[in-house]
């Protein structure tokens, strides 16, 4: 192992910066060589199986007088969650200045204001924790940076200085705003490469001593009880001006470290990559199905689910999920359909069967719901949205409409349960778990279009409504549950088994989940319409039964296997295969 990871070295630094570089890294790992296990930490080291799904919170996303919201988090998780979530991914609890947590202050250290490492590691006894690595980028607060605002020799290389009148047109943007932003040192101004922010500047990981500090960082994190570790913005790591700056072979071989990096010194952490860019290139972050990511954020699901809903026609949706396999048994997706961001894009475009009409579609259709639509720059200087951003119920229902609300839920329902069904380890936003309406009131106070999907919660008032079986907060975690409960009796439901994709009706999505180790398939059917669909299919074996996860209900096969039902508007079919499967 030891060479493989001097050899990414190497790669990055050539000789001999890159042989004093590893001779220094083996220091940073033979100190962290004696990190406790996660059974030694009281928590779990199990690999992902069926009963895995991930929680997306804030930490102070619930709140209770004379209590730290991590502990109130904690409390609240175990009371509701206990044997329905796995892990809690806890977005970025540490100082910060802007983003929401994404302008880190001090990586080191929670935030004051959410608690302590006592209520993180607290929480990791009970669920597993996914960390985030903000580390494309620190806060303008962050003393690294503040070092550098001072012209401190140690750190004049920490950041990207950029000359007046360089070329920077080819670097990709995901914003619509400036690349640079100048700041005024001792030694005259200096224009620092931003990418996301004013308030969020790169670092340079050209420099080895900036790669190696968020190496031990990393390692910090797994001392603290992560075992995932989210790697936030990663494909903009690494620049070379003339360059799209984005994907570069230089960034896929900085995640080959890590995770050679942490194969040696914490093999039971999984790395999770976070790019909001077209499907194929978020595929490339699986590398070869060993040496990078273990799960990567499968963005094209979300606007593909909202577009099969909005046309209640499933054909795209189930032509792109027939390509979800993953490069090896080591990797898998991390499916999910909100989060604390809006509605990617991008990872839709390209899709085949995705037009320009369609996305248009889907704008209009969230601008008509009330939400927003973020702009980003194109390298021709003009504009296109890049981002949805409402919430996700409000995205498929419009709050101002007078639809039933029962409706309304059968439809978001629907939607979560294509999303638990598919390859992979689920990932539920906490606004989709108690099924939140947008909150125009947190964008109109902060100005940002994201805080439309941000609301935190005062924990009184929100057991209030979990009290009332009627609120909408009740009826979604009700439903919620009942899926959950499904998925993880089932087997077939493992993150690396097989999945596929059944077209028989447009508007149905019909997927087979095939267990392994002579357990029963699930073939899982989801109504996109608001109309009632037939749908037939022919099991392999005639003698197979039928039975729907939810009701119990045994649907009958005919004599030549022929299976034959006629399903609700919105309504979704869980149906365990005893003794059989679906014919190619």
């Amino acid at each position: 192992m030891s060479s493989t990871i001097r050899d990414h070295l190497a790669f990055l630094y050539g000789d001999p910066t890159g042989r004093a570089a590893f001779e220094r890294l083996c220091g940073i790992l033979n100190h962290y060589r004696s990190l406790p296990s996660p059974v030694e930490r009281g928590g779990s080291q199990e690999g992902l199986s069926h009963q895995d799904t991930i929680l997306i919170t804030y930490g102070d996303q619930f709140n209770k007088p004379g209590e730290s919201p991590l502990r109130t988090l904690a409390d609240f998780a175990q009371r509701y969650f206990d044997g329905l979530i796995g892990a809690i991914h806890i977005l970025p609890f540490y100082p910060y200045s802007s983003d929401d947590g994404f302008s880190v202050i001090d990586y080191r250290a929670v935030d004051p204001a959410l608690g302590t490492w006592d209520d993180v590691e607290r929480l990791g006894q009970s669920f597993r924790l996914m960390f985030d690595a903000v580390i494309n980028h620190v806060s303008a607060r962050n003393e690294w940076f503040q070092r550098f605002l001072r012209d401190d020799p140690a750190y004049r290389d920490w950041f990207i200085v950029v000359d007046e009148g360089v070329d920077l047109s080819k670097v990709v943007r995901p914003r619509a705003l400036p690349l640079l932003t100048r700041f005024d040192t001792p030694s005259g101004p200096k224009h620092v490469w931003t990418t996301f922010s004013g308030d969020q500047i790169d670092l340079n990981y050209i420099n080895p001593d900036v790669l190696l500090e968020i190496i031990d960082l990393l390692l910090a994190y797994v001392s603290r009880g992560a075992q995932l570790i989210r790697l936030d913005a990663i494909a903009y790591l690494w620049k070379t001006i003339g360059t799209p700056c984005i994907h570069l072979p230089q960034t896929h071989r900085v995640i080959q470290l890590f995770r050679a990096v942490l194969d040696e010194v914490a093999p039971h952490v999984l790395l999770i990559t976070e790019t909001n860019v077209s499907h194929s290139d978020n595929l490339s972050y699986f590398g070869n199905g060993h040496n990078e990511a273990q799960m990567v954020y499968n963005f094209a699901l979300p606007p593909l689910t909202l577009h099969a809903f909005h046309t209640g026609d499933a054909r795209i949706l189930s032509r792109w999920a027939s390509s979800l396999t993953p490069p090896s048994e080591r990797t898998t997706f991390f499916n999910f359909l909100a989060s604390h961001d809006g509605i990617g894009l991008n990872p839709a475009r390209g899709t085949q069967g995705v037009s320009d009409a369609a996305i248009d579609a889907l704008v209009e259709r969230v601008q008509a719901h009330g939400g927003f639509v973020s702009m980003k720059n194109n390298p021709d200087g003009t504009r296109s949205p890049y981002e949805l951003n409402i919430n996700y119920f409000d995205a498929l229902s419009d709050p101002h409409g007078d639809e039933p609300i029962e409706t309304q839920v059968d439809r978001f329902m629907a939607a979560q349960a294509i999303m638990l069904s598919l390859v992979g380890v689920p990932g539920i936003y906490v606004h989709s778990l108690l099924g939140s309406r947008g909150d125009r009131v947190g964008v109109e106070r902060t100005g940002r279009y994201r805080s439309i999907n941000r609301q935190k919660f005062d924990l009184d008032q929100l057991e209030s409504e979990l009290a009332d079986p009627d609120s909408l907060h009740s009826r979604v975690l009700r439903r919620y549950t009942a899926l959950l409960r499904a998925r993880a009796s089932q087997p077939a439901f493992d993150p690396h088994a097989e999945q596929r994709v059944i077209e028989a009706n447009p508007a149905v999505f019909a997927l087979l989940r095939l267990a392994r180790e002579n357990h029963a398939d699930v073939l899982c059917l989801h109504n996109v319409s608001g109309q009632a669909q037939r749908f037939e299919t022919v099991l392999d074996r005639p003698d197979s039964v039928a039975t729907d996860l939810f009701t119990g209900k045994v649907f009958s096969v005919d004599p030549d296997g022929r299976l034959g039902l006629t399903f609700a508007p919105y309504q979704v079919l869980w149906l365990m295969i005893e003794g059989g499967g679906v014919n190619e």
